[in-house]
């Protein structure tokens, strides 16, 4: 959530932070801004509501020259968008950035208003300029001023600040959330990820929780929470630009979902090879765990919760899956012999790296699947499983989600395989079935044209269910969730067996409901349930193998054919019409696909 971009440049550095803050678009935003000091030493600033395009227009009409500055792309928490609640924020000769939540801004405000310093906005940002201005007049340096305003934040916060007087210089502090320093030649630069700063530099440095970074064109003088001089490695960051453009795409979304073939393809040749598993039993163990507990946010949970079927299925250990924001506000006990998992494709999701360190040194393991290999949670984790996704900009998860499965899925396969609670010629079969994968995977996108045509009708709808059981119950809530997110649709998704109690109530000939059904064991089961459906005038989109919808019968409203799979990865290739539904239903309304409203990709505040 939010962007934050910082240039210290040998150009004027406007167009290249506009540039930037276009490649953090995928995070959600309602205003953008941008603050500069030219060569004289003044500091000025240009901030506009909505899209980045009406902040280039307003930089076209009235230009903001300076070879240093600092820009923003703000979501929203305190205050409405406005022009005056837009980052960045100024106090006297200091400007302002930030990413996160300050939890103690209305003692602040109060103190300062007693100083004579009143708040302009309703932002909880201002509050951190202001303090700085305060320490400023007392004669502190930028450095020292920084450093006395850091002492009385609580709270979450990526921070960057620039000053009146000092083209050459740049702050940043992190705590509790990202930021990262990219080193050129003669320039300096910093971003929320380096996906921001990928065209400017590949050598990146990733400040650590408590980090405050002094940067000059010459450097970055690094000081760690205590004040000491802390050595953080350079690290060379290669991304593939292409990745992060549409690349022909209407939107990314669409972009991301035709990309499923190859990035599960990656993932299975990474994972997968000559037959075994790549999971060192030297970093995961799974004959030393009695429990497994998964903890994610949004689609990773349901990832969690699918990926809950295969390891208690296929190797018979327990695993309990909490959502993230609620796990340890009821501080559950935690047994010997747990292995705890937390999945986040931004490895910086606030709730979740709040419950990876409330299990420090409770659990015997953490383990953390992940997108981005350097982020937070990847760090803090004692192995950190990549999901090679590649940079995923939709906010909708796609991609992401599909990899997580595949790895969840190795992993249970290696802890049945460890346990011996498998043959080899069953786990040979299931290999097998996961190398087919990426192929299905690509006859399912064939059914884009017919999940457009129901998606049509779809749009018309006011509320709509999804129904599955099994591994597929899981599925059915992340097509609900794809579907509200993008297109602003009320659905839910339940357990097809929980219809009866309760869910049945809302059918009538106006109710779509759209049944995951692949032919498992528990088809027979689901189509039951779909006729009770349709017994009430209950208009059902089928979706299953051909086979599958000449054994439902008629009196189906649409159907949807898939290729057919094996009942393991069903659950992986079924998110495909469940992305595609959800993405042509939204395009159907003209929504925003790719940044829905208030929705951001990587919320790093609670």
């Amino acid at each position: 959530m939010c962007g934050i971009v910082g240039v210290l440049g040998r150009h004027e550095v406007a167009p290249l932070i506009v540039e930037a803050l276009k490649r953090l678009e995928y995070r959600g935003y309602d205003s953008a801004g941008i603050a500069t000091v030219n060569e004289e030493g003044r500091l000025d600033r240009r901030r506009a509501v909505g899209k980045l395009v009406n902040l280039s227009d307003l930089l076209v009409h009235d230009p903001l020259p300076g070879k240093a500055g600092i820009g923003h792309t703000r979501w929203a928490t305190h205050g409405a968008p406005s022009l005056s609640n837009a980052h960045p924020h100024r106090a006297g000769p200091v400007a302002v950035v930030h990413n996160g939540i300050i939890e103690n801004f209305r003692e602040l405000r109060e103190e300062l208003a007693a100083a004579g310093l009143a708040c302009e906005t309703d932002t909880d940002t201002e509050t951190v300029a202001l303090m700085v201005q305060r320490f400023l007049a007392e004669s502190k340096s930028p450095l020292e001023a920084v450093r006395a305003t850091l002492a009385r934040l609580d709270g979450a916060f990526a921070l960057l600040f620039l000053f009146e007087g000092e083209a050459d210089l740049m702050i940043a502090a992190r705590k509790g959330s990202p930021l990262a320093i990219g080193h050129g030649e003669g320039e300096m630069f910093v971003g929320s990820d380096a996906i921001a700063l990928a065209p400017l530099t590949p050598r990146i440095t990733y400040l650590e929780e408590g980090d405050l970074a002094v940067i000059t064109r010459a450097g970055a003088e690094i000081l760690d929470a205590d004040g000491k001089r802390a050595n953080r490695p350079v690290k060379t960051v290669h991304l593939d630009a292409t990745r992060i453009e549409k690349g022909g795409y209407r939107h990314f979304m669409a972009k991301e979902i035709a990309e499923q073939p190859a990035v599960l393809g990656d993932a299975l040749s990474h994972y997968i090879t000559e037959g075994k598993i790549n999971i060192d039993s030297q970093y995961i163990d799974f004959t030393q765990y009695d429990r497994i507990i998964m903890v994610a946010c949004g689609t990773a949970f349901y990832a969690c919760l699918t990926a809950k079927y295969w390891f208690e299925q296929i190797a018979r250990i327990p695993v309990d899956v909490d959502v993230a924001s609620e796990f340890r506000y009821r501080e559950p006990p935690i047994a010997p012999r747990t292995l705890a998992v937390f999945v986040s494709q931004s490895g910086e999701t606030a709730d979740t790296l709040a419950a990876l360190r409330y299990c420090r040194g409770k659990a015997d393991r953490i383990a953390s699947v992940v997108n981005v290999a350097e982020s937070t949670i990847a760090r803090e984790s004692d192995i950190a499983l990549p999901i090679l996704a590649g940079v995923e900009v939709g906010v909708a998860s796609t991609k992401a989600f599909t990899c997580q499965l595949l790895v969840l899925l190795a992993m249970a396969l290696k802890a049945a395989e460890a346990r011996a609670e498998i043959t080899p010629e069953a786990l040979a079969a299931h290999l097998e079935d996961l190398r087919r994968l990426p192929g299905l995977m690509s006859h399912a996108l064939t059914v884009g044209p017919a999940a457009e045509a129901v998606a049509r009708r779809l749009s018309e709808s006011d509320d709509i269910l999804f129904l599955g059981r099994g591994a597929l119950f899981p599925l059915a809530l992340e097509g609900a969730l794809k579907l509200k997110e993008i297109s602003y649709i009320h659905a839910e998704g339940y357990a097809s067996g929980e219809l009866k109690h309760g869910p049945i109530a809302l059918i009538d000939e106006h109710m779509p409901v759209v049944v995951m059904a692949p032919r498992d064991a528990l088809f027979e089961k689901t189509v039951s349930n779909m006729q009770e459906v349709m017994a009430r005038g209950g208009r059902v989109l089928l979706i299953s193998d051909a086979r599958g919808i000449e054994t439902a019968g008629d009196g189906l409203w649409e159907s949807i054919a898939m290729p057919e799979t094996s009942p393991l990865t069903a659950p992986i290739l079924y998110a495909v019409p469940a992305q595609l539904l959800a993405y042509h239903t939204a395009v159907a309304k003209g929504t925003d696909v790719d940044q829905p409203r208030n929705l951001a990709k990587s919320v790093t505040v609670e």
